[in-house]
């Protein structure tokens, strides 16, 4: 942690760098006084994974989907820190029920509106031939999270969760060629945005996997982070969605939202 604040010099001890959270693999995230910038920094071994989310971030908000902006890029000894501008805001997951059925709608259109930049244009890839080879490589390498995983396949051995999805893949790839996105690639509650005094959506965040995929590897990750918020009542999940679907104009493919949501936990570690 001492050694990534030394990235962070550059702006004096008066910025006043406050750590937030710990990160994955190395990575830490710290936040200004003001409550302005966060910054996040790694080890010189993965600067180029944060470089290619500097791109990301710098790209998205070029076109005009709400988010942050880059506002600094430094390499040093230690690693790497990116400083983006912070997105104001509550992060939907922490919105109660209630909140989030309000900002449902706006939330389906800022997907929609996400998912509608012409992915021919979009320099970056999420797609699933990426995904599988990502998958491959965590579950060999025995690095798979069972917390990411659904409660019911904790106890199953990764290597037989990914051989289940494995005869479905040239489908998938398929339904991917026919109808390819720009997507977030961790469209999860936390890393959307709300405006607190507003049902509309303040912004994306967390942008280091966003690239061309199928719609579903958001989808799939949204509904299922929602369920959480709206809690037992199923009838209130399924009815939430459908009305998303429509609003976002899609007729929900349930085999293709569970394909993805049981692949993505496969591809991190």
């Amino acid at each position: 942690m001492s050694a990534f604040r030394a990235l962070l010099r550059a702006d004096g001890e008066r910025a006043g760098w406050q750590p937030v959270t710990g990160g994955e693999s190395g990575a830490a995230v710290f936040r200004s006084a003001d409550g302005s910038r966060y910054a996040k920094c790694v080890p010189a071994g993965q600067a180029a994974a944060l470089e290619a989310e500097r791109d990301r971030v710098s790209w998205l908000a070029a076109q005009g989907i709400p988010g942050p902006r880059v506002l600094d890029w430094r390499v040093g000894a230690a690693g790497a820190g990116l400083v983006t501008s912070a997105v104001e805001g509550i992060p939907a997951d922490r919105a109660s029920a209630s909140t989030l059925r309000t900002a449902w709608e706006a939330i389906a259109d800022a997907v929609r509106q996400l998912h509608e930049l012409p992915p021919e244009h979009c320099p970056f890839t999420r797609g699933l031939g990426e995904m599988v080879s990502m998958a491959r490589d965590v579950v060999a390498r025995g690095a798979v999270d069972p917390d990411f995983l659904p409660e019911a396949q904790r106890h199953t051995p990764p290597e037989e969760l990914l051989a289940r999805l494995t005869p479905q893949i040239g489908r998938r790839l398929a339904q991917e060629s026919a109808q390819t996105v720009v997507c977030h690639g961790d469209l999860c509650l936390p890393n959307i945005i709300l405006d607190p005094d507003t049902p509309a959506v303040a912004g994306f965040i967390d942008l280091g996997r966003l690239g061309r995929a199928d719609p579903y590897a958001d989808l799939a990750l949204l509904f299922a982070t929602a369920r959480e918020t709206w809690g037992d009542d199923e009838r209130r999940s399924v009815a939430a969605e459908e009305e998303f679907a429509a609003r976002y104009g899609i007729a929900l493919d349930r085999d293709r939202e569970r394909f993805y949501l049981h692949l993505d936990p496969l591809t991190w570690g």
